[in-house]
């Protein structure tokens, strides 16, 4: 099982495509602004991704139909949450938990493109029952 997570974390690509962003970008702009330049910089690292993806949930084998969205889903593996605030707080952690728990990855990452340096402002995360 660790080396099917460890084949699927494509975590090192994602943070060196983020670094570089930040590294155009700088911070203090919106998400929407680094989730649109992350795609641009995955794209030219042949990343393969799905952007705004919607994940669906179902209560007691009932369909709830799509209750949040992944901002990326990269090469079919994992999720990343993109995120540009001074602090990310429980809720931005609990966001991107239920995320990468619904999507039916094992692992995510969500940055905060608001931390200098970026690196500092990654969270992995782990699929939790």
């Amino acid at each position: 099982m660790a080396d099917d997570i460890q084949n699927n974390d494509f975590s090192h690509e994602i943070i060196g495509a983020a670094v570089e962003v930040q590294r155009v970008l700088g911070t203090g702009l919106p998400e929407a602004v680094y989730a649109a330049a992350l795609a641009i910089e995955l794209a030219e690292r042949e990343i393969g991704f799905e952007r705004d993806v919607p994940v669906a949930a179902s209560y007691k084998g009932r369909a709830l139909g799509d209750v949040c969205r992944a901002d990326f889903v990269i090469e079919q593996a994992m999720v990343v949450q993109v995120r540009a605030v001074d602090t990310l707080d429980d809720l931005h952690r609990a966001q991107a938990q239920a995320a990468v728990r619904l999507s039916g990855h094992r692992i995510g990452l969500l940055i905060n493109f608001n931390v200098f340096p970026v690196v500092k402002g990654v969270h992995r995360i782990g699929a939790k029952p």
